[in-house]
């Protein structure tokens, strides 16, 4: 038996979901919400939809379809707004998949103390929350949790993960990224919030937003940021994109709670080629995660060096799942965007709720991810002042 699930929120990021998850096969019925009504009648008016959206499942608020006899949402809203969300959909009974961040502010405090009530929410409410991380499902992070599982890597020494996205990069337009959500209605109501934010002197910065690049390591080792020590790179003075934040660019240097290292960076002002990938070094061999221009990915041992094929790389998806993806658009690249990652996101979700199972990156890993983030920040903002990383444990069965 199939699930039922609302899509909440189908602008530019979440209509390239929509499709996906309507057409997994574990999924019966879907729901659509979104506060502009054109983007509901762009999918309510599609034949493909049309075995699985009834007109009655058209939702104009949140309010409106956390309320609805749905097994799960699917938030890919604005940032600001996602934990809220997410936490308001498990208290009404379901489970939730939430875009990244787990939330973003600039308020780091705000931030951590989120994190704290979607684990709360889950414990209590029995319900589970699955964060949409991209680098999860990369090609390159599925192959190393493989070898990590063999002990391929012998014991891990260092891993290294970045996010190198300057504002200005030709690909994908930081400022046009915010231009296009501020003109929304809660777009708007975000920049409202937000000048009270800077009213009161909070301060926010890239690490705020460091899940591309801390859930490669964690996820591979299987080990979470004990501790940070971080420093930040000026924000240009003149730039309007940085306002009231202090950095544009963070480097950490965190420990591991299995006793390896970890380098962490996000940049927003840097003349690099866009980057989201990681590297891990280990006593017996080591992955070099290479993207784009970047080179070619590559599992080095003390002999050789063998570049790596995005197809040998890649788990396999469930045959029937796969045959459905294809069948959205057979020109398309059935994985979807973000290195291939999207179709596993939505499999792993739909699965997770069909077969009454955590997802794997629910909230206690979502939270770690999220936390060494916050602490490098507050790090920076201390002239690298070694700080102890939060941390709630692991998932429950």
């Amino acid at each position: 038996m199939g699930i039922s699930l609302g899509l909440v929120g189908l602008g530019a990021f979440g209509r390239t979901f929509a499709d996906l998850f309507k057409s997994h096969p574990l999924v019966d019925r879907v729901a659509l919400c979104d506060r502009e009504p054109e983007r509901i009648r762009a999918f309510a008016d599609k034949e493909s939809f049309r075995d699985k959206f009834s007109p009655r499942d058209a939702y104009e608020s949140f309010d409106e379809i956390v309320k609805a006899d749905l097994d799960a949402l699917a938030v890919i809203t604005q940032p600001w707004l996602h934990a809220e969300q997410a936490v308001k959909a498990m208290q009404h009974g379901k489970h939730v998949y939430s875009a990244v961040p787990v939330v973003s502010l600039p308020d780091g405090d705000e931030i951590l103390g989120w994190c704290d009530r979607i684990i709360e929410t889950c414990r209590r409410t029995g319900m589970r929350y699955m964060l949409g991380e991209t680098t999860f499902y990369r090609p390159e992070t599925m192959y190393c949790r493989r070898k990590a599982a063999q002990g391929a890597f012998g014991k891990f020494v260092y891993a290294e993960g970045e996010y190198f996205h300057d504002v200005d990069l030709p690909s994908c337009n930081l400022r046009e990224v915010r231009r296009y959500r501020t003109e929304s209605s809660s777009g708007r109501e975000w920049l409202e919030l937000e000048r009270k934010y800077l009213e009161r002197g909070a301060a926010g910065g890239p690490m705020h937003y460091p899940t591309h690049s801390t859930s490669g390591p964690i996820s591979v080792m299987k080990a979470h940021m004990t501790k940070v020590s971080a420093i930040g790179f000026e924000s240009p003075g003149n730039d309007d994109f940085f306002k009231g934040e202090p950095f544009s660019n963070e480097t950490a240097l965190f420990r591991m709670s299995n006793g390896a290292a970890a380098r962490i960076c996000e940049f927003r002002n840097v003349g690099l080629l866009g980057r989201e990938m990681f590297s891990v070094v280990g006593t017996a061999a080591s992955f070099y995660g290479g993207e784009h221009k970047w080179g070619q990915s590559r599992w080095i041992d003390k002999e050789s060096s063998t570049p790596l094929t995005v197809e040998e790389m890649r788990d396999p998806l469930p045959e029937e799942v796969y045959k459905a993806f294809v069948q959205v658009d057979p020109a398309s690249d059935p994985y979807g965007g973000h290195g291939g990652s999207h179709a596993y996101l939505v499999n792993e979700f739909v699965d997770s709720v069909a077969k009454g199972r955590q997802p794997a990156t629910n909230a206690w890993e979502a939270v770690r991810y999220m936390a060494a983030g916050v602490m490098a920040h507050k790090s920076a903002m201390k002239g690298g002042e070694l700080l102890d990383v939060p941390d709630w444990g692991d998932a429950p069965d």
